[in-house]
């Protein structure tokens, strides 16, 4: 029993879980979205389930590796890991900044179907010692696999959440080791921050956290762990520090200084040789061939000067192309195809279904989960097509685009909200083709009046589902607060 007025007490907010934004599914809503119905039957289990491998880097751009075009940064080993795999060209996440994006992979739901759409008090972003959490009663990607015997690791920043009932060990995970936010979130920079926490399970291990040397620590736990549990099942999150919120980034001796694009790059480097000793470790352990690696990123670059989000528009903090659509490469030796591209519509969201069916398991079935299982695209089934009629673009609790098919409508606002709560002039409708100009440079609004009216119409679906500012959705579901927020700090 948590004793009252503690860090630990969740404050339920029981009163609004019948009325705006915290509002629960009725019986009636209470649906799992899958794709196609032919896509949805569970594979046959093999006599043990594969491993996943999930890195998730913090703010890098769509441009910022080779295989995605960099001709600056240095990196061989993701170039290898998609000459061996599938590249995702159309792979988003949910959103242009931190938390909101890792609060949709974790649940397969977009972030404002489980209210992690923005910070405490209406920031965008938790902020240490925030009251506000990712709800303990959501089912995460790691609670799915236990459910199947999975040991789960979670190495690396969370950002969901940095009180007790919030942390990875309360969401599923066996094993946490990371910061519990962004790297740029530090002691000097606001009062009553404290150093930035390097954690190990509940505890502060180090104050502040050492951030040249994430990288190569979490790489050395990540391995370190995956060695441990060959002998079963395991599934390690591992999001990187890196390249990070501090312009610039960090990154250890052995790299600093090495590459052609400043600190930037040698962060972006490092994050290569990480994924190197990763996979080369799969191999050593004759894991290779049970194993589904994901690379990708939380939203894009927010660094102007040495990052890149090309041939995309727009950086970190929008919904621009280039805040939301990020690289993704995918590997699993003998499952999906090598030296393939896939360029149909899909998104962080989809790997909680898709890991369920691998695994032999399901999504929660008394919820709704808006992700889908995409295995045909990654298995390169022929003809599998993107499972979204549309997909929303947020920016905190606003909906202002929704793309279907090649087609991007910029909804037309009367204030247009953008990242830390400002907001901009009234902003006209506007129509891309994404596919054929995913720079968002020629408006076709006024040459396909019947398109922005079809997309007009499934944001307004979007709207009476998910809600919109001053609008509740019908089927949101409450994040969990708790009722006093203490920092993170290391303690004898």
């Amino acid at each position: 029993m948590i004793a009252p007025g503690t860090g630990d007490t969740l404050h339920r907010l029981e009163d609004n879980r019948m009325r705006g934004p915290f509002l629960l599914p009725t019986s009636a809503t209470l649906l799992c979205v899958f794709a196609a119905a032919g896509t949805t039957a569970t594979a046959a289990p093999a006599a043990r389930p594969p491993n996943f491998i999930v890195v998730f880097c913090d703010n890098l751009g769509y441009g910022d590796i080779g295989c995605f075009g960099s001709k600056k940064n240095r990196t061989p080993n993701l170039d290898r890991m998609a000459a061996e795999g599938m590249r995702l060209t159309s792979f988003y996440a949910t959103s242009g900044v931190c938390t909101p994006s890792r609060a949709s992979l974790m649940t397969g739901c977009y972030p404002r179907r489980v209210n992690m759409h923005e910070g405490d008090g209406g920031r965008v972003v938790l902020f240490p010692a925030a009251r506000k959490g990712l709800h303990p009663d959501e089912i995460t990607i790691a609670e799915v696999l236990k459910e199947r015997g999975y040991a789960t690791a979670c190495i690396g920043k969370w950002h969901l959440g940095d009180q007790p009932p919030f942390l990875p060990t309360r969401q599923g995970f066996d094993l946490y080791f990371g910061i519990p936010y962004s790297d740029d979130m530090v002691g000097d920079r606001r009062p009553g921050w404290p150093p930035l926490p390097l954690m190990r399970g509940e505890k502060v291990v180090e104050a502040p956290a050492d951030r040249d040397t994430l990288t190569r620590r979490y790489t050395e736990e990540a391995i370190r762990f995956i060695t441990e549990h060959r002998d079963a099942p395991f599934i390690v999150y591992l999001p990187q520090a890196m390249p990070g919120s501090t312009q610039g980034g960090f990154a250890s001796e052995r790299f600093r200084g090495r590459s052609d694009n400043g600190i930037y790059g040698d962060t972006i480097e490092e994050l290569d040789w990480s994924q190197g000793e990763i996979l080369a470790a799969l191999k050593r352990l004759e894991l290779d061939q049970s194993t589904l690696v994901i690379w990708t990123s939380d939203n894009g670059t927010l660094n102007r000067r040495m990052g890149s989000n090309r041939p995309l528009s727009g950086w970190l903090g929008s919904t621009m192309e280039g805040a939301m659509r990020v690289p993704c490469i995918m590997r699993w030796p003998g499952k999906i195809p090598a030296g393939t591209t896939c360029d149909e519509l899909c998104t962080t969201m989809d790997l909680l279904p898709t890991f369920a069916r691998l695994a032999g398991a399901a999504p929660p079935g008394d919820r709704i989960v808006d992700g889908h299982d995409i295995w045909p695209l990654m298995s390169g089934q022929e003809g599998a097509e993107s499972p979204y009629e549309a997909f929303f673009y947020y920016m905190m609790p606003q909906l202002q685009a929704v793309r279907s098919g090649k087609w991007k409508l910029h909804l037309p606002l009367e204030k247009k909200w953008i990242s830390y709560g400002g907001r901009t002039k009234a902003a006209p409708a506007r129509l891309y083709d994404v596919v054929a100009d995913p720079g968002e440079t020629k408006d076709l609004a006024e040459a396909h009046p019947e398109v922005v009216r079809r997309l007009r119409g499934l944001a307004e679906r979007a709207r009476a589902d998910l809600g919109d500012v001053g609008r509740p959705g019908e089927n949101q579901r409450p994040a969990a607060f708790v009722e006093a927020a203490r920092p993170q700090t290391l303690t004898p």
